[in-house]
């Protein structure tokens, strides 16, 4: 419990931690405000490439070439970003100009989803460039994206946004309402049940951003872990889209800011999120199938 005299940001009450004055905005340059969201942003893309790096080089390969893929692979995941939001909210601007509206970055509307189809033919396209299977600079690439995912997410924390609904499990936390960025997901229950302390009115929420760093990082070190022990080109890869598949199914359900998959009422992420899974564990299992068939061949023929 905060003391008396102060109405923390933001407040996890069940664990007993408590952030007081977290701004939204870090400076500002020439009038032009940089949010701490943006921050993180480019904080977990520079953490990616210098944890990519360490692999290109401890597994032999040329730094210059993943160095053309970051040059790369952040204008189109910064696209496919935007463009992914977009397409699947345009209800929301309905009748503007599509490429007015794409540009406006500092409004919010980034889905990681299409950043990572972005990456992925950043990948493909580098791969072609530099003739390099897509499958090994892709694995060699993975389980530094989700570094990047693991840091970006704290930049909903930041902006106190992309949240879940009402709960008072363990990692329950409190926004205070007067800081929420926009009000358009904040469901009934959540207004039915505000909290009130020390005059400050709060949200208590599932801290989804956490949810899902939390369980990135534990992706991560696993993917980490058994790189060296790689059955064939392009398994960690899969394995990382079938883990990020389970694991955004499973924050998608808490979250209040879902987009919908057309007219469905499903989802849109968890669709998605269960289409990677699914193709990715088939392909998985399939290559597991081939290696196994092709090392019971040569065994046959000695």
């Amino acid at each position: 419990m905060p003391p008396d005299n102060i109405t923390p940001d933001i407040w996890f009450p069940n664990i007993g931690i408590y952030f007081d004055n977290i701004p939204k905005t870090l400076f500002s340059i020439f009038g032009i405000d940089i949010y701490l969201y943006a921050v993180c942003i480019v904080a977990g893309i520079v953490a990616a490439y210098f944890m990519g790096i360490w692999w290109v080089k401890k597994s032999g390969q040329k730094v210059e070439d993943y160095t053309d893929l970051l040059l790369l692979g952040v204008p189109l995941a910064l696209i496919g970003l935007r463009v992914y939001y977009l397409v699947f909210n345009w209800d929301m601007y309905s009748g503007q100009n599509f490429f007015r509206v794409f540009f406006q970055f500092r409004d919010g509307g980034l889905a990681i989803f299409g950043g990572i189809i972005g990456s992925a033919l950043a990948a493909a396209i580098m791969g072609m460039r530099k003739n390099i299977p897509f499958s090994v600079m892709a694995d060699t690439a993975a389980p530094s994206f989700l570094l990047g995912q693991v840091i970006g997410r704290f930049g909903n924390f930041f902006n106190r946004e992309a949240f879940g609904g009402y709960t008072d499990n363990f990692f329950a936390m409190r926004i205070r309402v007067d800081q929420v960025s926009g009000t358009r997901h904040i469901t009934d229950e959540l207004w039915e049940n505000i909290v009130s302390v020390n005059g400050g009115e709060y949200f208590q929420v599932h801290p989804t951003f956490f949810y899902e760093a939390a369980l990135n990082l534990i992706l991560m070190i696993a993917l980490l872990f058994y790189r060296p022990h790689k059955k064939f080109n392009g398994e960690i890869v899969l394995l990382y889209f079938l883990g990020y598949g389970v694991i955004r199914f499973f924050v998608e359900g808490f979250r209040t800011d879902q987009m919908m998959f057309l007219n469905t009422g499903l989802p849109l992420n968890q669709v998605v999120a269960v289409l990677f899974a699914v193709i990715s564990a088939a392909l998985v299992i399939a290559g597991h199938l081939r290696v196994r068939d092709s090392a019971t061949i040569r065994r046959r023929r000695r």
